[in-house]
């Protein structure tokens, strides 16, 4: 793992600007391009009430090849029809203008109040503002990131380097996200970039992949957002022998991917709207591995247990009912409850006060684990959530008004 983001892989410039779509001063335009068309990935939203953006970009992606990213926070072009769909047209239209580059080769990503139209006035006027401002720096990077924050409290960024064929090989990319997080694909803005050269399918195979280990193991509140997109890029700048078929060199690239990913998803269930504890769900000894993901979901997003962590609360009994409604098999007098290293329940046993106390020790961290073993299989999953907090009901109470 290396310092950096979107501009770290060969090939990507970014920038970040201002246009008032939502609020004054603060930047709200993010545009990422590449030197040339790139072979690209895409994941969007399962949510049938789909943004205009991810029913545009859905057609794009198909091409298989993409050269830049407009992107905006403040308003998340959703449920607004045809209109809508017209807005993102012109959008990428007016980027692929003032870039000299094909339109169909042009992705557009919303985030914000959902049911409200673009003031495209404004957001034309940030495109146009975005491109003298791209840059290659880190900064440049960081400018973008800060452009789809919503509720968001801070940036989330990551990258790392791999050697394949002898070349360096690099993956950087950003998100958004804080709240509506329930994995069911990413509920999120995801971008990514790497200066490897990979064929289109192979490309396509790394992300799927890496998602399921990252961004599909993130839940914050379980709702789904309209708006959820991941895209990834690929220069082949690195210079190494294309990656065309499975084996050691795509391993290697899927690694990279795959920590660049997972570090984005834990930034975005520790930033989580109103958080203070960032936790990861386990749940092992399950009678199969899907099992054992039906259960620490539940775990993940059940308000009560969540509620628990926040006021510092070890109340395995939560957990435990949890995966009892989850639909995995589980059995009371064999499962076992760990708040870190802590037992809170074992096989029947219940913790007496002194290990209570222990317990609420665990749970006074910035972050724990709270482990759950069935005993009664090989099945084991992991999800990254936080806690509920009062800031939660306050920022999203009165989110559009």
């Amino acid at each position: 793992m290396i310092t950096g983001g979107v501009c770290s892989a060969k090939g990507f410039r970014a920038a970040g600007v201002p246009a008032g779509i939502k609020y004054a001063g603060r930047n709200d335009v993010a545009l990422i391009v590449a030197d040339a068309p790139c072979a690209a990935a895409a994941v969007f939203t399962t949510n049938q009430v789909a943004a205009a953006p991810v029913l545009y970009d859905r057609a794009i992606v198909r091409g298989g090849r993409v050269q830049a990213i407009v992107a905006n926070s403040g308003c998340a072009n959703a449920c607004t029809g045809e209109e809508g769909l017209k807005d993102a047209r012109l959008t990428a239209l007016v980027a692929a203008g003032e870039l000299g580059i094909d339109p169909r080769h042009v992705l557009v990503a919303s985030t914000g109040v959902i049911g409200r139209r673009l003031p495209m006035d404004r957001l034309l006027a940030g495109v146009k503002a975005a491109v003298p401002a791209l840059g290659r720096t880190d900064a440049h990077g960081l400018a973008a990131n800060q452009a789809v924050m919503t509720t968001d409290t801070k940036p989330k960024q990551a990258a790392a380097r791999v050697t394949i064929g002898g070349r360096t090989v690099t993956v950087g990319g950003m998100a958004k996200g804080s709240g509506m997080i329930e994995p069911n694909m990413a509920t999120m803005l995801g971008f990514v970039t790497t200066d490897a050269a990979i064929s289109p399918a192979l490309l396509r195979r790394a992300l799927g992949l890496a998602l399921n280990r990252s961004f599909n193991r993130v839940v914050v509140d379980g709702d789904e957002s309209t708006n959820d997109s991941l895209f990834l890029l690929a220069s082949g700048q690195a210079g190494n022998a294309p990656i065309t078929r499975a084996g050691a060199d795509f391993d290697a690239f899927l690694a990279a991917l795959t920590a660049v990913c997972v570090s984005l998803a834990q930034q975005m269930a520790a930033d989580g709207e109103g958080a203070t504890k960032f936790v990861t769900v386990t749940v092992r000894g399950a009678k199969s591995a899907k099992d054992a993901e039906r259960a620490a979901r539940a775990v993940a997003k059940s308000p009560l247990a969540k509620t628990s962590w926040f006021g510092r609360d070890p109340n395995w009994g939560r957990v435990l009912a949890a995966v009892g409604y989850s639909g995995a098999a589980a059995d009371d007098t064999k499962a076992e409850v760990f708040y870190g290293r802590e037992w809170a329940y074992r096989r029947g046993r219940i913790a007496d006060e002194r290990q209570l106390a222990k317990l609420a020790k665990v749970l006074e961290a910035d972050a724990f684990t709270v482990t759950v073993d069935l005993h009664l299989g090989a099945g084991e999953a992991t999800i990254y959530t936080c806690d509920f907090s009062l800031d939660y009901v306050h920022i999203n109470a009165d989110y559009t008004t």
